[in-house]
């Protein structure tokens, strides 16, 4: 061995007798072993990862084991207290805690395995390398019994042939044994929220943490319905006081003997920030219960149709818009909502959509030209007409150059000026111009919402509405959310 091995192997032996860095936790670049800290720290009552004190770490990660004994000694996944047991399954398969010659045991035999595998290797019989999280001393080698996905072929790449999984320190590990406090447990895939906003993990993981700590005491897993994965996030936000510095990833898992699956979703910061404010500031609000009803379908709440389109299509939350408020348009209908939820439209596209605020202002000024010929017009027919055009670019282009002339001929001074400018008409039709197709669905929401400012009622408007009071009722879990009510 050269001076330079035993120099390496000098330092990590060190790293491996300070006993003292051995219950501190410190935040990774792993986001589980992050929700797993989280986790630790709230069980030892510290009100962040860095704070938790060694002893607090000690009382934690003993709260984890006794909770992971009872669990074991119920046996039966079915049985009425067999929520921890079950859960475990997709986290540690085939562990000390659910094997299945476990039925056959007594509760000492089975007690001292689940104590004996949670128990920290000797400082003699750690190898002498450091932790592939936190840099570490390592006091071990750990795979998919005590790390979820570790041994995936498909999301490890991290360790040499022949170990049996990732080096990891006592902190870094007991974090992974925490991790399903952290997580909203549905009996199959659990699902994680992650961010590197550490205000938004703090209060985000807390909850999560208190919510699982009361199923542990019941025994059994939370008598509310699972909704859809994604609306997890928007309940985060909904509740979270302070902006967002930091996107919010969805990370929906399981590390069961069937397979290891990972699904990653993100969320981009402006986007969740958006969210954040149109669901809590007062002057959004009212356009937030529209924005929910804009994406609620028959048999689906909006907020799931949101939480999706956030994820995955932001761009789509104002389509959503466009269409709701001119669904009835055929019908003659200006909705009641239409003001709100225009104004939280254009929000997005400014705030999320980074929207040149000249060229928003241009399509508004279109919108608005184009709202007074209507009203001018005070035709139902006409507005019909208009709305006939939405899906046709080509048709609307058309229909818009037919009044531009019509508007310009007009000698009754009802209309100042061309509906459509030469700039506006190339924001609006231009290939070259990247958002147009947005601006089209801009224009339609700003001349619905000058047509709702001109009070534009065609005589059928209140059996319309009174069609559509049955047609469209809230979602009961959209009124809840509204209300900050958790799933």
């Amino acid at each position: 061995m050269n001076q330079a091995d035993e120099q390496t192997t000098d330092d990590y032996g060190e790293r491996a007798v300070d006993e003292d860095e051995q219950s501190r936790l410190v935040l990774s670049a792993h986001p589980l072993q992050r929700v797993g800290a989280y986790a630790l720290a709230f069980l030892g009552k510290a009100a962040s990862p860095e704070h938790l004190t060694p002893e607090a770490f000690e009382k934690a990660v003993k709260a984890v084991i006794d909770d992971a004994v009872r669990a074991a000694l119920e046996r039966d996944t079915k049985g009425e207290n067999g929520f921890w047991l079950k859960s475990s399954l997709s986290f540690f398969p085939n562990s000390k805690m659910n094997h299945l010659s476990n039925a056959k045991k007594s509760d000492d035999v089975i007690r001292d395995a689940v104590r004996t595998w949670r128990t920290c290797p000797e400082p003699q019989v750690r190898p002498a390398v450091a932790c592939v999280l936190c840099g570490r001393g390592a006091v071990g080698f750990f795979g998919k019994v005590d790390v979820p996905l570790a041994e995936s072929d498909l999301y490890r790449n991290s360790t040499p042939r022949g170990h049996s999984g990732m080096a990891l320190c006592r902190p870094c590990l007991c974090s992974f044994y925490a991790l399903p406090y952290g997580c909203r447990l549905t009996g199959g895939p659990s699902i994680a929220l992650h961010s590197w906003d550490e205000r938004f993990m703090a209060r985000t993981l807390s909850r999560r943490v208190e919510r699982n700590r009361q199923c542990i005491a019941l025994g059994r897993s939370d008598p509310r319905g699972v909704s859809a994965r994604e609306v997890l996030a928007l309940q985060a936000l909904r509740h979270h006081d302070d902006r967002l510095a930091a996107g919010v990833d969805l990370l929906v898992f399981s590390n069961n003997n069937r397979g290891q699956t990972l699904d990653i979703q993100s969320m981009e910061q402006p986007v969740a920030e958006w969210l954040r404010r149109s669901a809590r500031l007062p002057p959004r609000r009212r356009g937030f219960s529209a924005l929910l009803r804009a994406h609620a379908t028959a048999d689906r709440p909006g907020v799931v149709g949101l939480a999706r389109n956030a994820f995955r299509s932001p761009e789509r939350i104002a389509g959503a818009c466009g269409r709701y408020l001119t669904s009835r348009l055929d019908r003659g209908l200006i909705r009641d909502d239409t003001a709100d939820l225009a104004e939280l439209c254009f929000s997005l596209t400014i705030e999320v959509m980074r929207m040149n605020q000249n060229e928003v202002d241009e399509i508004r000024a279109a919108g608005g030209q184009v709202a007074a010929w209507l009203k001018a017009e005070d035709s139902a027919g006409k507005l019909r007409e208009f709305n006939a055009t939405l899906k046709e670019p080509k048709r609307m282009r058309y229909w818009l150059m037919r009044r531009n002339i019509d508007a310009l001929l007009d000698t009754t001074g009802r209309i100042d000026g061309p509906l459509v400018t030469e700039t506006q008409f190339r924001l609006l039709f231009d290939p070259e111009v990247e958002h147009a197709w947005l601006h089209r669905q801009l224009l339609i929401v700003s001349v619905v919402q000058r047509l709702h400012e001109l009070r534009f009622k065609p005589e059928d408007r209140a059996e319309v509405a009174s069609e559509m009071a049955d047609e469209e009722k809230e979602h009961p879990e959209d009124i809840d959310y509204v209300k900050g009510e958790e799933e």
